[in-house]
Order: C-alpha cells, then structure tokens, then sequence
C-alpha cells in the first residue's frame, strides 16, 4: 500500500468515526427520552419512600409523614412534571456535566458511576477476553474434528451455556460455597484484611477467589455462544473453493485454516463485538445483583426499589452509550480485517 493510498485509508477512517460519532448523539437523546420515560412510569417515587419509612420506621402519621414527603419534593424538583424533570436532568447532563444527585446515597450521581462502573466495566471485559478466546479456539478444534467425541463434548458444553440462566448458576454456586465448603465472605470484593491495604500480589489473589463465580458465569455464556458461531462459520469457510485451492497448492492444513479460513470465519464474530460489550455487562449485572457485589447491577436494582430516578437513568444512559461504542468499534475492527471493506461506502 503506498504512501498516498495509505493516507486516504486514514482520512476515510477518520471521516467514519465523526459521522458515527455525531449519529450517535440524537440517537442518545433518544435513549434518553424513553429511558426516562420508562423509569417514571412506575408509581410512586423516593418522597413516597421516605413516606413509607417515616410511617413504618420512624412513628409518623399519615399527614406528618405526607408533609415531610411534600417537603422533600419541593426542595429536590419532583414535585415539577415529568418533562420538566427530564429537561432539568439532561441540561445538567451537556452544561455542567453533573448527573443530578442521588437521592438513596445522598451523593452526586457522578460519584456513584465513578465508584462502580470501572468495576463493571474491568469484569465485564475480562469475561468477554476469556470468552472470547476460548470460545474461538473451541470453536475452530470443534469445526476441524467435526463428529467426532470432542466435537460432541464442546457442542454440549455450548448447549449448556446458552441455556441454563445467569442467576440459577449463581444459586447454586452460592449454595455450594456457603452450605458445602462454609465459605463466609460471599458477596464482597476482597477479604477484610485486604479491603483498605495497598495492591499486592497477595491481594491481587484474594480479589480473584472472591469474584471467580461471577466471571466463570458470565465467562460461560458468552464462550458457548463464540464457539457455536465460530464452529458454523468455519465449517462454511473450509468448503469454500479458494480453500481447496490454497490447499493444492501445497500449502499444510494448519497453515489453511489458521491464514486463509479463520480470518474468514471471524467475520460474523467481529461485527458481534457491537453488542458483546453491554451483552457481557448485562451478564456481569445479573450474577453481581445475586452476588450482592458493589458494582453496577445492585446499584440499578436498589435504586429502582427506592425511586431514585437520577442513578437508574444515568446508569441506563451509560450502557446505551456502550452499545453505541461497541458498534462503532466492531465496524472499525471489521475493515482492518478485511482489506476489501471501505469505509463511508468508497472503492
């Protein structure tokens, strides 16, 4: 490739991410809108929890209670309509950057995502790197001994990946640890001794025998899926005809498969990676909401339970905003493979 072709791959490329990236803001706003609309469409809100636990808890009438309640509607603005909320919300959102003010923890929203995201989002991708290459390297053992007791193996450990739930996996594994090998640190990042220390190795190892459950689930479902597809796609390749031509030419079966079908067959699986990203997150959400672990999911839960509408909505925001990125990376990652994909439609 020369220097000037070279050059106007590069321009073309960069051309792509801007319109994708400014496609993208509407389609956020979007999100938004009917993201929040959902939200509210559940009655009741955090002035009728404080209401509930002033009421329950604290010995309050019904009319005291209601009076603190309306008290804590207009000093927080929910006591304005639904629209004027969301407007208030997403102006903050693109003037200030500030995603309100969590009511349940008394926190910026902003303080929240820091705290868990990252977290989130570090698990998430681990389960999707162990997935993914064992998913793919099953997958391509599968298609080359096709019918025979291995192929047969893998494809029932793909069978049960796909269909037993997230969450009956984590019951049983909690069960296990918890009634059969008395474990008693369940549902924690790291042990109490590590819990402020500095990172060590042997923190480091305390870390993965506390999250091991959650990324062997979400690692499990997410491999069964890559190889099936891996193994369907590449058993399509190896009949193509410029594979039975590579392979009289002389050239070994290794070298067919690894440098003329693989690539071929990782097509499908590429353009996946647009929605892997808040597939392994949702994943990750399901099994840390059973776990009990402070990461995104039981921040979503807890927080739909109590009416605190800022950090559901922002943390909905923040996966579509996934979604979103995934799809461009998946479709960047496709035209480096595949030298015959040109971006923005050229030639």
């Amino acid at each position: 490739m020369g220097p000037r072709r070279a050059e106007g791959s590069a321009e073309a490329m960069f051309r792509f991410l801007i319109s994708r990236i400014l496609s993208a803001i509407p389609l956020l706003l979007l999100l938004s809108v009917v993201t929040f609309a959902i939200i509210k469409a559940q009655p009741g809100d955090y002035a009728d929890y404080i209401k509930a636990m002033l009421m329950s808890q604290g010995g309050a009438t019904q009319e005291a209670a209601q009076q603190q309640a309306d008290a804590y509607r207009a000093a927080h603005g929910l006591n304005v309509s639904a629209p004027q909320q969301y407007f208030n919300w997403i102006w903050g959102i693109l003037t200030r950057f500030d995603f309100g003010q969590s009511l349940y923890y008394n926190r910026p929203v902003g303080d929240v995502v820091a705290e868990r995201l990252p977290r989130t989002i570090l698990l998430a991708l681990t389960c999707h790197i162990l997935a993914s290459g064992i998913g793919i390297t099953l997958g391509i053992v599968a298609a080359t001994r096709q019918y025979s007791w291995v192929d047969t193996l893998f494809g029932f450990i793909s069978f049960l990946g796909m269909t037993i739930p997230r969450f009956l996996m984590a019951l049983i594994i909690i069960y296990i640890l918890a009634f059969k090998l008395n474990v008693q640190e369940i549902g924690s990042f790291f042990s109490a001794q590590y819990g402020g220390a500095p990172w060590s190795w042997e923190k480091f190892v305390d870390l993965v025998s506390h999250i091991w459950p959650v990324v062997f689930i979400a690692t499990f479902g997410g491999l069964a899926y890559n190889m099936r597809v891996m193994r369907a796609n590449l058993l399509d390749v190896l009949n193509a005809q410029y594979v039975e031509t590579a392979r009289a030419k002389g050239l070994s079966n290794g070298a067919v498969i690894l440098k003329h079908a693989v690539p071929n067959a990782l097509h499908p699986l590429i353009a996946y990676q647009g929605v892997v990203l808040p597939y392994m997150l949702t994943g990750e959400i399901e099994v840390a909401i059973v776990f009990g672990l402070a990461t995104v999911g039981p921040a979503i839960v807890g927080a739909l339970g109590v009416g605190d509408i800022w950090v559901t909505a922002t943390f909905m925001l923040v996966l579509a905003c996934t979604l979103i990125i995934g799809n461009i990376i998946s479709d960047v990652l496709l035209a480096l493979l595949d030298p015959r994909i040109r971006l923005g439609g050229e030639a």
